[in-house]
C-alpha cells in the first residue's frame, strides 16, 4: 500500500457559480488509487443538467461580470497571485498526483513550479501583447480590436493532470474567458485544488467552473452545449474524432492535442551516451503515460546491436516501485482498465518483436498496476506495437540502413506528435527535422517545453497548436476596424 498523503477528501464536488455542490441528481462515482486499486473517495457525477448550471454560470460571469472588460495589468495581477498560491503548495500537490495517479513523487515534485510558470508567462503576456495595426497615409487606418470568445470548455486528461489543465487554464483566463473545466474521472483529485486556489486569489466568482464525470456524460454535455463557444480538448485521437464530429452542428472552435506514437531517429554519429540517456527518459518517464513519449527507436544499423545491449540493459535496471518512494522511477499505471490496454500490447509484442526487457509485471508486484519496462526490438513497420499508441512503458526499436529509409519509417504512422533527432550532422539534423510529418520536433535534445513556442501535432495527433500568443488567439476573437481618414471616394450608384 503506498503512503496516503493527509488531507485527502472523503468526497470531491464539482465547483459551480461559487460554490461546491453534489450533482443535481445525487450520484456520484468511486475513484480509485493505483497502487492496490481501492476506493479512496468518491466524486460527483456530473451530467447533462449539471453541465448546464456550470454553463448558465460562467455565462453570467462572462455577460455581467467584471472579468471580460478588466483591463490587461488587473487579470494579471489576479494571475500572478494564482501562481504564487500554487507554487506555495508543491509538497501537497506532488502527494496529491503521485497518489491519485501512480506517478513517482520524484517526478510529480515540480507539477507546481511547472504550473505556476504558465500562470505567470500568460500574465506577462496579456500586459506585453500588442496587435497589428495598418496605416495607408492620409486615407485609411486598420487596427485589430481583440475580444475574449466567451464561455471555454476544458476537457484535460488524467496523465499530470494538474499541471495540463494550468495548460488550458492560465490562457483562457488571461485572454479573459469564463471557463468550465472537466478533469478526468480517473484523476479528479488535484483538479479540486483549483477552485481554492482560485477563491485565494479573489477570482470573480463564476469565472471558473468544475464539473466532474464520465465522459461520455459530463464531457459529451459539455462539448454538445450550445452555449459553448470553443472547446479545448487533450486526449486520444478517437475521441477527438468524435468531439470534432459533435462540435461541428455548432461551427465551435476546436484545439485539439490529440495522441502520438513519436519517432526518435538515432543515427550512427550520434552522441551515443545522450541519446541512450534520452530515449529511456523519453519512454519509460511519468510511467510511459506522455502524448510525446518517443515510443519507436530507429536506430542506424552500424550501432544497431551496440545501442540495443546498452539500452536493454539500463531498462532492466529501471526501479519500478511504490510512487511515494523517492527511489522509484516507474509506479503504478493510472486504472485497472488502462493497465489491462498495456498489458494486452505486451502480449502482442511477443509476437511482432524481440523482447529484451520486461515483458510482463515487475517481480515482487503481484498486484496494482505495475508494468515492467518492456523492450522489443528487430520490429517490422506494420507491426501494432509500432503502428498502434500504447501509453505505457513499452518501446519498439527499428533499425534502418539509409535516411530515406528512417524518414519513411519515422513517417510511416497515422500520428505526427513529435520526433526526436539523435545526430551530429547539422546539414542532416535540419533536413530531416523539416522532413518529418510530426507537429514539433527536438534535435539532439529530450522534450524540454518553451511556452512562446507552438504546442500541436499534425495527422491523427491534433488540430491546432497552443502556446504563446497562438493560445491567445484560439481563446479570442479578432474583429477588424476600418477607418477612413480621408475623403470617402466611393462609386455612386443611382446617383444620375
Amino acid at each position: 500500500m503506498t503512503t496516503r498523503p493527509a488531507g485527502l477528501p472523503d468526497h470531491i464536488q464539482h465547483y459551480i457559480d461559487g460554490q461546491r455542490v453534489d450533482s443535481i441528481d445525487g450520484d456520484r462515482f468511486d475513484v480509485l488509487e493505483p497502487v492496490g486499486n481501492e476506493v479512496y473517495t468518491t466524486a460527483a457525477r456530473g451530467k447533462a443538467a449539471d453541465v448546464d448550471a456550470a454553463v448558465a454560470a460562467a455565462t453570467r460571469a462572462f455577460e455581467t461580470g467584471p472579468w471580460p472588460s478588466m483591463k490587461p495589468r488587473a487579470r494579471a495581477r489576479i494571475l500572478n497571485r494564482i501562481a504564487d498560491i500554487v507554487e506555495s503548495r508543491d509538497a501537497e500537490l506532488a502527494a496529491f498526483e503521485s497518489f491519485d495517479s501512480g506517478l513517482p513523487i520524484t517526478q510529480a515534485k515540480g507539477q507546481a513550479q511547472r504550473a505556476a510558470e504558465n500562470f505567470r508567462f500568460f500574465a506577462d503576456l496579456i500586459v506585453a501583447q500588442r496587435d497589428d495595426t495598418y496605416k495607408v497615409p492620409g486615407s485609411q487606418m486598420n487596427y485589430v480590436n481583440r475580444k475574449p470568445k466567451g464561455v471555454a470548455g476544458l476537457i484535460t486528461p488524467w496523465n499530470t493532470p494538474f499541471m495540463l489543465e494550468s495548460w488550458k487554464l492560465a490562457p483562457a483566463l488571461a485572454s479573459g474567458c469564463t471557463v468550465v473545466l472537466k478533469p478526468a474521472e480517473f484523476t479528479p483529485l488535484s483538479a479540486s485544488l483549483w477552485a481554492g486556489i482560485f477563491e485565494e486569489a479573489e477570482l470573480p466568482q463564476g469565472v471558473f467552473n468544475l464539473v466532474n464525470g464520465i465522459g461520455e456524460e459530463a464531457g459529451d454535455a459539455l462539448v454538445k452545449h450550445p452555449g459553448v463557444p470553443l472547446i479545448s480538448f487533450t486526449g486520444e485521437s478517437r475521441t477527438g474524432q468524435l468531439i470534432f464530429a459533435n462540435c461541428a452542428p455548432h461551427l465551435k472552435a476546436m484545439s485539439m492535442e490529440l495522441g502520438g506514437k513519436s519517432p526518435a531517429v538515432v543515427f550512427a554519429d550520434a552522441d551515443l551516451d545522450a541519446a541512450i540517456d534520452s530515449t529511456l527518459f523519453g519512454v519509460f518517464s511519468l510511467n510511459g503515460e506522455r502524448c510525446t513519449a518517443g515510443s519507436r527507436i530507429l536506430v542506424e544499423r552500424p550501432i544497431y546491436d551496440e545501442f540495443l545491449e546498452r539500452y536493454a540493459a539500463r531498462a532492466e535496471r529501471i526501479v519500478v516501485g511504490d510512487p511515494s518512494d523517492p527511489a522509484t522511477e516507474v509506479g503504478a499505471l493510472v486504472h485497472p482498465e488502462h493497465f489491462d490496454k498495456v498489458m494486452s500490447y505486451v502480449e502482442i509484442g511477443k509476437q511482432e518483436g524481440r523482447l529484451l526487457a520486461g515483458g510482463g509485471r515487475p517481480e515482487g508486484f503481484p498486484e496494482g498496476n505495475f508494468v515492467a519496462p518492456t523492450v522489443f526490438a528487430d520490429v517490422a513497420p506494420d507491426a501494432r506495437i509500432f503502428q498502434e499508441e500504447i501509453f505505457g512503458p513499452v518501446v519498439a526499436i527499428t533499425p534502418f540502413d539509409a535516411d530515406e529509409e528512417a524518414l519513411e519509417l519515422a513517417n510511416g504512422v497515422r500520428y505526427g506528435l513529435a520526433a526526436y533527432i539523435w545526430t551530429s550532422d547539422l546539414v542532416r539534423a535540419h533536413t530531416f527535422a523539416q522532413s518529418v510529418e510530426a507537429g514539433m520536433v527536438w534535435l539532439n535534445s529530450h522534450n524540454v517545453r518553451d511556452l512562446r513556442s507552438p504546442f500541436g501535432g499534425v495527422k491523427a495527433s491534433g488540430l491546432g497548436h497552443e502556446g504563446g500568443y497562438r493560445s491567445l488567439d484560439f481563446y479570442s476573437d479578432q474583429q477588424a476596424v476600418h477607418i477612413t481618414l480621408g475623403d470617402v471616394h466611393t462609386a455612386r450608384f443611382g446617383a444620375r
